[in-house]
């Protein structure tokens, strides 16, 4: 199984807010420069972010995007449902007496995926990452 890019950008993106005071606004510029990638593409990320109430965005000079939700709450599901969207991985297109036996499988692997990215919180990993440098 594969994420797009934009899901990559976006777990590395709360990581490094997580990582600064929920205070501090930071700016579209900051963040497209830290990762070296485009601040339009990056725009599009963020936005999907903020209307999955993952961040929040001020507008302003002094604007930018903060964490919406409590760091410790945030799990690696709701960033990556927030960019790919809730859709099924697997879908059975070739089914047999009208019943795919498969999609049964890769629905059950799909389940115990899910169950496990919604319980891997983000925090506890780059808080686990930076005590054990």
């Amino acid at each position: 199984m594969k994420y797009t890019k934009a899901t990559n950008y976006a777990l590395h993106t709360i990581a490094f807010m997580m990582k600064h005071d929920k205070t501090d606004n930071l700016g579209l510029q900051t963040l497209a420069k830290h990762f070296n990638i485009s601040s339009t593409y990056l725009s599009k990320i963020l936005t999907q972010l903020v209307k999955a109430d993952l961040i929040q965005s001020t507008p302003g000079v002094n604007g930018g995007y903060i964490l919406r939700k409590k760091k410790e709450e945030i799990s690696f599901m709701d960033v990556i449902k927030a960019i790919e969207g809730t859709g099924a991985l697997f879908n059975c297109d070739l089914q047999e007496e009208g019943i795919c036996s498969i999609l049964k499988v890769m629905e059950e692997a799909e389940n115990v995926m899910e169950a496990y990215l919604k319980n891997k919180k983000i925090y506890e990993v780059i808080q686990n990452h930076s005590t054990n440098e």
